[in-house]
C-alpha cells in the first residue's frame, strides 16, 4: 500500500552523520513558536504505520539533509522506502536487486558479501577487532588524508568512503551486509554476534543506492541508542536532538517482525541515465533552487 507521512516532525533522527534542516511554526496553538524538522527519512512516521497495523508499505517522498550538496548529495533529494512484515534483511536484497535491475533495463550479476569479509579481503585484517594504528597505517598507504579521529567507526568510514566504495559494483550489484552493530542504530543484532547488526547497502559502479535494516523492534534497546547518539552529537560539538517519543510509544505497543529499505531514486536515475552528477537529472538543484 502507498502511504504519504508528514515532512515536518518536532522529532528528529539522532544520527550524528545525518545533520537535519529545520524550521519554525508560529500562529495558533504555538504563538510562543514550535521548533520542526525537515524529515531526514520517512521511516519513523512509517514504522508508527506498520505497528498499527498497516502491513506492508511504501511511499516516495522528499526528504531533507544540511550540509549534504556534490556531484552525489543534494540537501532536498527523493527516496523510494518500503518496509515488508514477515521479511529480513536477506530477504529483502532480493526484492531490491529486482527492482534495480528492472529500473536499469539490464540484469547485472549480483554479489553478497558480508562488511567484515569486506575489510578481510581489501586489508587482510577484521574491522571488529582492529586497532586505531592499523586504521591509520591503512589510510596512509591508500593515499587518504587523515585527521585526529577518535572512534573506530570514524576510520572505518573514512576508509569504507574513500578506498572500498570506489570498487563496489563494478561487475553489477553489490550488496554489503552485517555491519558492526555501533553503525546501525535502527537494526536488530545478530543473534550469532552481538557486534554485528542486521543492516545492508547496495553499490553499484562505486555508487551507494539503498540502505536497509532487519528491523530493531525493541522500544527500550531503541531509546538507549537514541540517548548514545544524542551522547555523541554532545561530544562532536553539534546540537542534541529531541528523541521521537511517538516512534518508541509503537514501538511498545508491538512493531511487526519487518525489513525496510530506503532507496535513492535521484542516484539510480543518473546511473540509469550514464549521467555523471546529481545536477545533471535534478530540474532543479541546490544552485538553480
Amino acid at each position: 500500500m502507498e502511504v504519504c507521512t508528514p515532512i515536518l516532525s518536532q522529532a528528529a533522527g539522532t544520527d550524528p552523520s545525518i545533520e537535519p534542516l529545520h524550521t519554525r511554526y508560529t500562529g495558533p496553538r504555538y504563538p510562543q513558536g514550535l521548533d520542526l524538522f525537515l524529515q531526514t527519512s520517512p521511516e519513523f512516521a512509517m514504522k508508527r504505520l506498520l505497528a498499527a497495523g498497516s502491513g506492508p508499505i511504501y511511499q516516495i517522498a522528499q526528504v531533507f539533509r544540511d550540509g549534504e550538496y556534490g556531484s552525489r548529495h543534494n540537501p532536498e533529494f527523493t527516496l523510494l522506502e518500503w518496509y515488508r512484515p514477515g521479511l529480513d534483511h536477506h530477504g529483502l536484497m532480493k526484492e531490491v536487486a529486482d527492482l534495480v535491475s528492472a529500473c536499469l533495463g539490464e540484469e547485472p550479476g549480483v554479489e553478497k558479501i558480508s562488511y567484515v569479509a569486506l575489510f578481510e579481503r581489501k586489508f587482510g585484517w577484521n574491522p571488529l577487532q582492529a586497532r586505531i594504528r592499523q586504521l591509520e597505517d591503512a589510510a596512509k598507504m591508500h593515499g587518504v588524508e587523515t585527521c585526529n579521529l577518535e572512534r573506530r567507526d570514524q576510520w572505518l568510514d573514512l576508509l569504507m568512503s574513500l578506498v572500498i566504495e570506489p570498487t563496489l559494483g563494478a561487475q553489477g550489484l553489490t550488496f554489503v551486509y552485517d555491519y558492526p552493530a555501533s553503525q546501525a542504530s535502527l537494526a536488530r543484532l545478530s543473534s550469532e554476534d552481538g557486534r554485528i547488526a542486521s543492516r545492508f547497502e547496495l553499490y553499484y559502479r562505486g555508487l551507494e543506492l539503498a540502505n536497509g535494516f532487519h528491523e530493531l523492534t525493541d522500544a527500550v534497546e531503541q531509546r538507549k541508542r537514541f540517548e548514545a547518539e544524542n551522547r555523541q552529537r554532545q561530544q562532536h560539538g553539534l546540537a542534541q536532538l529531541p528523541v521521537d517519543e511517538n516512534l518508541l510509544e509503537a514501538l511498545e505497543s508491538g512493531l511487526p517482525d519487518c525489513a525496510g529499505v530506503a532507496l535513492g531514486l535521484d542516484r539510480l536515475l543518473m546511473l540509469q541515465q550514464g549521467e555523471a552528477a546529481l545536477d545533471d537529472v535534478l530540474t532543479f538543484s541546490l544552485k538553480d533552487a
